[in-house]
């Protein structure tokens, strides 16, 4: 069925000047006009057209699709080194965590070790105190107990001495 230039340049999203110039080209005998004198494109005429625009269309698009490839290759590398640059990133940011967790670490483990010594320091500075107030403990109660035999001796020594002030003893 002949098309108009009009439809085939739609179909084969091309401007209208395109179909024109190819058509114009085409021998006599493949130009039809119908009876009020506008262009059609019969089937033969139309694949003809089609072979001349369709081929410098796919070789246009292949050039594209090599430059979308090309760009997208260019695009895809760019990505792939900022992404290795931001892991390199994040691995320094790391590095520098693990080292500072790790001298934090240290330091607590120091200030354990010190809490320790200074408790076990404490710990037999109290035995020794202990030690030394049940000494004076024992001196105290020897203490007492000579105060103790000292106040029995001198209570025995006036009770003799009461006995021994009875009235015969003054002769």
């Amino acid at each position: 069925m002949p098309k108009t230039i009009k439809e085939l340049a739609d179909e084969l999203k091309v401007s209208k000047q395109t179909i024109q110039y190819h058509y114009q080209r085409l021998p006599t005998k493949n130009q039809q006009k119908d009876s009020q004198g506008t262009n059609m494109i019969s089937p033969t005429a139309e694949r003809i057209i089609r072979d001349k625009v369709a081929k410098p269309l796919v070789a246009k698009n292949q050039q594209t699709g090599s430059n979308k490839t090309t760009k997208t290759s260019k695009e895809n590398n760019d990505l792939i080194d900022t992404l290795r640059r931001e892991i390199e990133d994040l691995k320094s940011q790391r590095d520098k965590l693990l080292a500072t967790k790790d001298r934090q670490i240290d330091h607590l483990t120091k200030l354990i070790d010190q809490q320790q010594q200074l408790q076990l320091a404490t710990l037999e500075k109290n035995k020794e105190l202990n030690d030394h107030i049940q000494k004076l403990s024992g001196f105290l109660k020897n203490s007492n107990s000579d105060q103790n035999l000292q106040k029995n001796d001198k209570k025995e020594n006036m009770d003799k001495s009461k006995s021994n002030r009875s009235w015969w003893h003054f002769w």
